[in-house]
């Protein structure tokens, strides 16, 4: 099996389902990565489109938890906000979100966390919206980038916290 490029993120858009698959291969530990979404402090240093700034106003991950976010950038902002349903260290993640330009939009986010042969993981995320018209207004948000760009600067955290003593 071919592995794909380090910042290549895969997104499929499901046909027959409104739902989208977002599939990532990191060099680290599915451990690593679920921390840098779990962990606060790790999570605001890469969520979000580059050169954009995130405001946290809590993050409480945990299953029942919840979070809420601001993220801006020149001529951007945008406020995110959603519930924790399951967390299970290492492996799952499944929530809800919802951002302040489509407060219709309510999206059922699961993010699977698989560990790989040397020291490399794949996560899977599937985003699921209630229509196809949704779904595709949430792609045609600029979604897309932001997800790209925000799992390249996972791999640049993750890059940064393996060359330290954890």
């Amino acid at each position: 099996m071919t592995h794909p490029a380090r910042d290549a993120t895969e997104i499929v858009v499901d046909v027959d389902v409104p739902l989208v698959r977002m599939i990532r291969e990191f060099d680290a530990a599915a451990t690593k990565v679920f921390r840098a979404h779990t962990d606060a402090e790790l999570f605001v240093r890469w969520n979000g489109p580059s050169g954009a700034q995130m405001r946290l106003d809590h993050y409480d991950c945990r299953s029942g938890g919840s979070y809420r976010y601001a993220i801006t950038a020149s001529g951007f902002g945008v406020e995110c906000y959603g519930s924790f349903h399951e967390i299970r260290a290492a492996e799952l993640i499944v929530l809800t979100f919802t951002f302040d330009g489509m407060p219709d939009v309510v999206v059922l986010e699961r993010l699977a966390f698989e560990d790989l042969a040397n020291d490399r993981s794949r996560l899977t995320a599937t985003s699921l919206v209630e229509s196809f018209a949704k779904r595709d207004a949430l792609i045609a948000s600029g979604w897309e980038s932001g997800v790209r760009e925000s799992y390249a600067r996972v791999d640049e955290l993750l890059a940064e916290t393996s060359s330290r003593a954890d």
